[in-house]
């Protein structure tokens, strides 16, 4: 009874000191914390029984191999992937992915050591010291012999198919290259440079689209492969028949184990903010950490995904699937993305967890309504990118389920995680939680491009409510390997000095907000990058290609927002040559050959001049906030129309077209 009081008056006490905000959500974090822990328990347990496997065991390969081969074991029958029609089990995934190693490995002379390449039985007696057999090249001429870590490409559909040749390079001690599907001629060829690939899967409807690069891929030394049966040009053989007549049992495990967890095993691009796409170097460090992400999310093996993301980011191929196979669950693999079809297939398959982007939801929230959308099984919608406005339009119609926001990059070292439902936030920043994934938010001048030092050069912690970039400290635990190609790629995403002398944290490029109550919420990105599709558009790669048309003197990109549209739109200044004019359809020609759909200008704007700050750059912020508006600017403005394929004046017609989103841009 004398204690009574006291425990009535303590919230008071709590509130007047500022520190309820963050004690009211203890439990939550509390129990992500636990959560958080026994995942990272259990992929160490993993790392450890790999280690200590047979060599000739597929089970003592990389993470990808031996989870796989666990799964297989463990059970087989369960359903892994539904895609279409076809389904697959576990065990028929790594019978599959078995097919697809044999067959990189036989097509460039692997021997196998002792006993050829017939499988885990042709190892040599005791624990290899490093990868035994030769390599050589059975094609000759200009195609460059492979080694054991070459770099594959694949330039493929999300697809089965994507899956068992990405498993299968694994399981070869190869690394996979994803190659964004939309990229052709210069950016493309920059990218199989950038990782020094040495051979390219593609698609054989990619084809037709691909034949003016070809003579450059051969050139480049190349072997080219198809995913399926394809008619001439000659010299690409079908990778899939070749896999098709290979025995199914294990490959080795000593082809594919690292040397060191932090090795590079695949190569994911990312715009960035230098022009063209980066390969960024994904580690089998980071392949295991992704194993848990599901596990995170409370996501269970009896759970059915949904995942319509393109499995050459990472979101579709660490979050989505190796996520799954992290937990055993099954995952419902779409190529493509239909709003129209989404509630139709959930219902079908009786989905439980949906994977999204901003984007996919604001499609869904848009369509008319539907029988399907009532009576489905959602539980779970975990993602990243949802604006406010449309995650609460989301919940409402198509309810009751828990929406899960995040943040990550692909070549970061940091992930956040909203595991209170906090509309808005992408995580929360508590004391708990940067124990066991540390950041920081520092002060940014987005005049200079710098975060802001004090007296001593060390960097200022923002306050609560202020814009801060967001900054990880690189360590053992959490790596930053960069980029392939030059070093100065890899040094410039990193500050040093930044709390103390010595200290060396990752630059994320993102600006977020930490409120009172310790939520995360996404703010922007520094630099030109703007965010269009769910995809990131560097301003400078979008210049250099207007830039090469001889009747522009001065280009100008920037992204504008668009009402009821996600992220910003691609829109360009430019000013003319005299004594040329502007020639819309070589405009036209000149970006849909040489810029992925999501980078093409939406907007163009004509002027006589361009602005600039007073350090002579280009006044990007003002002409932003400007926008397209045709009533409020003299300048003559064109816009994108998808379904004309060309950029039309953009009348007073056009403009109330799209704002009610009857024009397709």
């Amino acid at each position: 009874l004398l204690l009574l009081p006291l425990l009535l008056l303590l919230p008071l006490l709590l509130l007047k000191l500022h520190l309820w905000p963050q004690l009211r959500w203890l439990a939550a974090d509390l129990a992500f914390t636990v959560r958080a822990l026994r995942c990272r328990r259990a992929v160490r347990a993993r790392a450890l029984a790999a280690a200590a496997a047979d060599p000739k065991s597929p089970e003592r390969g990389c993470s990808l191999a031996w989870r796989l081969a666990q799964l297989a074991r463990e059970r087989p029958a369960h359903t892994f992937l539904i895609h279409g029609a076809r389904r697959f089990s576990y065990a028929e995934a790594e019978r599959d992915s078995n097919r697809a190693a044999r067959a990189f490995l036989r097509a460039w002379g692997w021997d196998g050591g002792p006993g050829g390449c017939g499988g885990a039985e042709s190892s040599r007696e005791g624990e290899p010291t490093g990868r035994e057999g030769a390599w050589t090249s059975e094609v000759g001429g200009s195609v460059a012999p492979l080694e054991p870590g070459a770099t594959v490409a694949l330039l493929l559909p999300s697809s089965p198919e994507f899956l068992w040749l990405w498993f299968g390079l694994a399981k070869a001690g190869l690394r996979a290259a994803f190659v964004p599907t939309a990229l052709r001629r210069g950016p493309l060829l920059h990218c199989l440079r950038s990782c020094d690939a040495r051979a390219l899967v593609l698609a054989p409807e990619f084809l037709e689209s691909l034949e003016p690069d070809l003579p450059a891929l051969r050139a480049m030394g190349l072997r080219l492969w198809a995913a399926g049966p394809v008619t001439p040009p000659a010299g690409i053989s079908d990778l899939l028949a070749a896999a098709s007549t290979e025995v199914d049992g294990p490959v080795p495990g000593y082809l594919s184990a690292p040397q060191n967890i932090t090795d590079t095993c695949l190569y994911i691009f990312t715009s960035g903010t230098t022009g063209l796409p980066k390969a960024a170097r994904v580690s089998h460090l980071k392949i295991l950490q992704c194993q848990g992400f599901y596990q995170l999310c409370c996501v269970h093996q009896e759970d059915v995904i949904y995942l319509a993301l393109p499995l050459y980011h990472m979101s579709g191929s660490l979050l989505g699937i190796v996520g799954c196979l992290g937990i055993g669950a099954t995952v419902v693999l779409k190529s493509k993305f239909s709003a129209g079809q989404f509630w139709e297939d959930c219902q079908q398959h009786r989905v439980t967890v949906f994977q999204y982007i901003g984007e996919l939801c604001r499609y869904l929230v848009n369509q008319p309504p539907t029988k399907a959308e009532h009576g489905h099984k959602v539980r779970l919608a975990v993602g990243s990118g949802l604006r406010p406005d449309t995650w609460e339009r989301f919940v409402r119609r198509f309810g009751p389920l828990q929406v899960l926001e995040t943040y990550g990059i692909t070549e970061g070292n940091v992930a956040t995680f909203n595991y209170t439902g906090q509309r808005g936030a992408v995580g929360r920043a508590s004391w708990l939680y940067k124990r066991l994934f540390p950041f920081s938010l520092i002060r940014y001048d987005v005049t200079t491009g710098e975060p802001v030092r004090d007296a001593w050069g060390h960097c200022v912690a923002t306050s609560p409510g202020e814009p801060g970039l967001l900054v990880a400290p690189v360590s053992q635990q959490s790596p930053f390997l960069g980029y392939a190609g030059g070093p100065e790629l890899t040094l410039g995403k990193l500050l040093k000095d930044v709390f103390q002398p010595g200290d060396v944290f990752f630059n994320t490029g993102d600006l977020l907000v930490c409120d009172d109550q310790g939520f995360l919420r996404f703010h922007d990105r520094t630099g030109d990058t703007f965010r269009w599709k769910g995809e990131n558009v560097a301003t400078t790669e979008v210049a250099e290609v207007l830039e090469a048309l001889d009747f522009l003197l001065e280009v100008n990109v920037y992204g504008v927002t668009v009402p009821g549209h996600e992220g910003r739109a691609g829109m360009v200044a430019l000013v003319l040559r005299p004594p040329h004019s502007l020639d819309l359809v070589r405009l036209y020609i000149q970006v849909s050959e040489n810029l992925p759909p999501y980078a093409r200008p939406r907007f163009l704007r004509l002027q006589e001049s361009l602005a600039t700050t007073e350090t002579f750059k280009q006044q990007k912020v003002r002409m932003a906030s400007e926008g397209f508006d045709p009533s409020l600017l003299p300048d003559p403005l064109y816009i994108l129309d998808q379904a004309a394929g060309a950029y039309l004046p953009l009348t007073a017609a056009r403009h109330s077209a799209l704002l009610s989103g009857d024009l397709r841009i």
